[in-house]
Parts: C-alpha cells; sequence; structure tokens
C-alpha cells in the first residue's frame, strides 16, 4: 500500500532552514493499522501531510498503492486522492455552514454522484456512525464526539483504501476518544488500512503496529 524510501522534507525561508523529516523510510501492508507516535514537532503531520498528497517530500521516493507519486503537482495529487484516501483530523474540519447530512454528502457530489445514489449512501454511512439523529444539525450544534463522528463518516463515504488520521481524539474527552478508535478498530478489522499519528500511548494501543518518531526520523 506504501512504501517511503529516504524521504526528506525541508522548510525553507529567506532566513531559515528546517529539516522536518530526515531519510525516512516505512513499508505500509494492506490492511495493516500503523500508529505513529512520538512528541509535538517531531515530524508526525509533515509525513501525515505527504502520507496524504497534500504536500510532496523534497527528496526521496513515494509509492502508493503502486503509483510513484513523489513528484505529482497539486492538481495531480487532488486527483489521486479522490475516493482513494480518507482523512479524520483532531479539529474535525467540518464545513460550519453545511450541516451535518452535507458535510458527509460533499465527497460524493466531487465525484459528481447521482443524487439518488448519494442519498442512499449518505443515509447508510450516519446511520453506522449513530448520527443520523444528527441529520440536519449543523457542527456548533454537536458534541465534540458527534463531531468526529461525522468527521469519519465523511472520511469513510466513498470506501477508501486507506485511511490518514492525524491525533483523531486529540479534542475528545477519554469517552468518547476510545469510541472513535473503537470505530478504527471495526475498519481494521473490515480490511482498511489506516495510519494514526499520536503523541498518545493509549490510542496507538490500538494499532497492529507502533512506529516511533524523533527529530523527524523513526527511531
Amino acid at each position: 500500500m506504501i512504501q517511503l524510501q529516504d524521504i526528506t522534507k525541508i522548510f525553507r525561508t529567506e532566513e531559515v532552514q528546517t529539516t522536518a523529516l530526515d531519510q525516512v523510510s516505512l513499508k505500509v501492508e494492506s490492511g495493516e493499522f500503523v500508529a505513529v507516535m512520538g512528541p509535538s514537532g517531531c515530524g508526525k503531520s509533515t509525513l501525515l501531510h505527504i502520507l496524504g498528497l497534500l504536500d510532496n517530500p523534497t527528496e526521496g521516493n513515494y509509492m502508493l498503492m503502486g503509483d510513484d507519486v513523489a513528484k505529482m503537482d497539486e492538481w495531480h495529487r487532488t486527483e489521486f486522492r479522490k475516493g482513494r484516501i480518507g482523512f479524520v483530523f483532531q479539529n474535525f474540519n467540518l464545513i460550519e455552514e453545511f450541516d451535518v447530512y452535507e458535510n458527509v454528502e460533499l465527497p460524493l457530489i466531487y465525484m459528481k454522484m447521482k443524487s439518488s445514489e448519494r442519498r442512499r449512501i449518505v443515509n447508510e454511512m450516519l446511520e453506522k456512525m449513530n448520527i443520523s439523529h444528527r441529520a440536519q444539525h449543523f457542527p456548533n450544534q454537536l458534541f465534540g464526539g458527534q463531531q468526529q463522528r461525522v468527521a469519519v463518516a465523511r472520511a469513510l463515504v466513498l470506501s477508501p483504501k486507506l485511511i490518514l488520521a492525524d491525533e483523531p481524539t486529540g479534542n475528545l474527552d477519554s469517552r468518547n476518544g476510545k469510541d472513535v478508535m473503537n470505530l478504527f478498530t471495526e475498519l481494521h478489522k473490515s480490511g482498511t488500512t489506516i495510519v494514526m499519528v499520536t503523541h498518545s500511548a493509549r490510542d496507538a494501543a490500538y494499532a497492529s503496529r507502533i512506529v516511533n518518531m524523533l527529530d523527524g526520523r523513526f527511531c
């Protein structure tokens, strides 16, 4: 599913050069649940952005689902992500002006799916996430755990092969955090590949493999 080889990411300004990732190599098999652990600032989120084609590495090779994606331009990265990769973020990243139904429906609209098919898929996903009773509510009317359920539903609505999660329980209390991690466990059991970055040993324990990061390297 994922093969990184000697990935380096350097951020430059006129005065400063920062190496966020330093010759990182990683292989993730299809169906694995990998947790990347490390303190804030160690490069976890930069790694996830490269894995999810939100950014390109400065150096190195990246094969994703059999395709060489390391040097793709922004347009090709966007097209490649569609339907293949789902994202779950710490801050939920829901659109405040859209209700729950519309937030979950949005990826299907981007894929130009017929309205009747969209309706069926969205309703099924909301039911699966136990959030259908909130379909007409807006994000600011939901508790944190409910917002993250909506975010997970949106990430899953196109049945992606890969889920990338960035501190998915970071803004949740322990009970809601446990519920979200149980959802990931069920996804893993169904064959979905998951890569999660976290500083929480409790969350990482749900994964099938843990990789530790420090100062832009695996250790």
